[in-house]
């Protein structure tokens, strides 16, 4: 059977609907800050942060000559297992040798999906759903909460960079949730 011109082939589109089918939604990241970064440079550095997710990698933009740098960038992954942790390096751009590592963190999703799996429907305003405590085992270097603010289920993580002598760094996570998508 021939396909008209233009359609995509058949396995191109059983390739995204089988996507669409196992995707649950997409967690949007927002890099609001770091704190106290490590010198990387004379005097300063030149400070981006990359996420990753399973295969998925995204960047920030780079913040010259600041130590404490302010992104409020959004970078958005698509989530399809909640159980893969996100790493967060933090990176010092060079322009003539190889970017110097600043340090890197790794945070779960799972307290925050297991919050929204909740369904709470309409909440005041500054509900706290959940907390985490900051452990051994993770990153954290404050007390997280999720928490229902203007209609959406947030969370804001300060994670405590390791492999480096100081630094944090400040994030947010927000649902959104995906028609077509399979949902959580």
């Amino acid at each position: 059977m021939a396909e008209s011109p233009g359609s995509p082939p058949a396995e191109k589109k059983s390739s995204s609907s089988s996507l669409m089918n196992s995707l649950l939604g997409l967690l949007r990241i927002r890099i609001k800050r770091g704190v106290n970064l490590a010198v990387r440079d004379v005097r300063s550095s030149d400070p981006y942060v990359v996420v990753k997710m399973g295969k998925q990698k995204l960047k920030t933009r780079v913040i010259h000559k600041d130590i404490n740098p302010e992104w409020n960038e959004d970078l958005t992954l698509s989530v399809v297992d909640p159980e893969l942790p996100v790493k967060l390096t933090v990176y010092d751009h060079d322009t003539f040798s190889k970017d110097d590592r600043m340090g890197d963190a790794e945070f779960g999703i799972q307290t925050f999906i297991d919050a929204l799996r909740m369904n709470l429907g309409e909440l005041p305003n500054g509900t706290v759903i959940a907390r985490e405590q900051p452990s051994r085992q993770n990153y954290l270097s404050e007390e997280t909460c999720v928490c229902y603010t203007d209609g959406k289920v947030i969370q804001d993580l300060c994670l405590r960079l390791r492999n480096v002598e100081c630094g944090e760094v400040e994030i947010q996570l927000q649902w959104i949730d995906l028609p077509g998508a399979k949902g959580i």
